[in-house]
């Protein structure tokens, strides 16, 4: 059975996932998640990209926005802003289950981890899902306003405010799990996730760039921008904010020494040169995910590239 680890964190990541365990046999997909977005919401922890790929995988996802779950409600969002709570983070009802869930067992002294696997059997997922730490990571964005925790950035100020800083807060390693699953995987995925908010804690854990430079042979990484654009979220934004090139060059960059090949859009075919000139091994394939056809022969083509 062919291992594949996936380094992600929201919703390009938890759709290429999708594709993932439809290209090749469930059980051998691993999904190492972005945790620095989590945080503490009306006495809950929430855990949005965990969330987001638990869904996804799950086949209760709301489809059309990514996130969140099919068919919800906001009843209680409703009431706690009539009590007088400010309510710019918005839980569904369904939702609030997972957080309730989770919640809980930590304060019983389960690790996130176990906390995470729990809801993945409950949701009937086959591929592993596990955090990317079980410590407490948190990415702060230092804008013209200060620096903020992610979630105020991007849920309440809308991610309008220029990137000029990030920082991953406190120091944090990578767990036992996860270290193992980097070594007996057959390739190792950076999936088409922001690389600055989604894949910069992952890779900002203690010692992880140096666990991915070993494999650097059966790294392969995908590009999240198409064309000078993001499919979704703010990284073409960040990417300029930040002094980086916004196309998928500027990405090739980022992981060139983590990588050994990379997987960008037909849109971004001349850039090919230039990536492969930075040691990368380019394919160029349709890397936008419309539908369940187009997110399984974006794995297939990544896992042999």
């Amino acid at each position: 059975m062919r291992k594949v680890a996936v380094l992600c964190g929201g919703v390009g990541a938890a759709r290429f996932l999708l594709g993932l365990v439809g290209a090749i046999d469930p059980a051998g997909v691993t999904a190492i998640v972005n945790v620095a977005d989590d945080d503490d919401f009306y006495g809950l922890r929430v855990s949005p990209d965990i969330d987001t790929v638990l869904y996804t995988l799950g086949g209760v996802v709301e489809e059309s926005q990514g996130w969140g779950r099919r068919d919800e409600t906001f009843h209680a969002q409703e009431e706690l802003a009539r009590f007088g709570e400010d309510a710019w983070f918005r839980l569904g009802d369904r939702d609030l289950a997972a957080h309730i869930r989770r919640t809980r067992l930590l304060r019983e002294g389960k690790t996130l981890t176990e906390v995470t696997d729990g809801l993945r059997q409950a949701l009937g997922i086959r591929a592993r899902v596990l955090p990317a730490t079980d410590g407490a990571q948190r990415t702060m964005v230092r804008t013209d306003a200060g620096w903020l925790p992610f979630q105020e950035y991007f849920v309440k100020r809308r991610a309008a405010d220029p990137v000029r800083e990030l920082r991953f807060e406190p120091e944090a390693a990578p767990t036992t799990l996860v270290r193992a699953a980097l070594a007996e995987a057959d390739v190792v995925v950076v999936a088409p996730s922001n690389p600055f908010v989604s894949i910069g804690p992952i890779l900002a854990l203690t010692g992880m760039r140096e666990l991915l430079r070993g494999a650097r042979e059966r790294v392969v990484a995908v590009s999240p921008i198409v064309g000078g654009a993001a499919i979704k979220g703010p990284a073409a934004a960040m990417l300029a904010d930040l002094g980086h090139d916004v196309s998928a060059l500027g990405v090739a960059s980022l992981y060139a020494d983590l990588a050994r090949a990379f997987v960008i859009d037909e849109q971004d075919a001349a850039l090919r040169p230039a990536i492969e000139g930075l040691g990368l091994r380019t394919t160029v394939a349709q890397t936008v995910m419309r539908d369940e056809a187009s997110r399984t022969t974006l794995a297939r083509v990544v896992i042999e590239a």
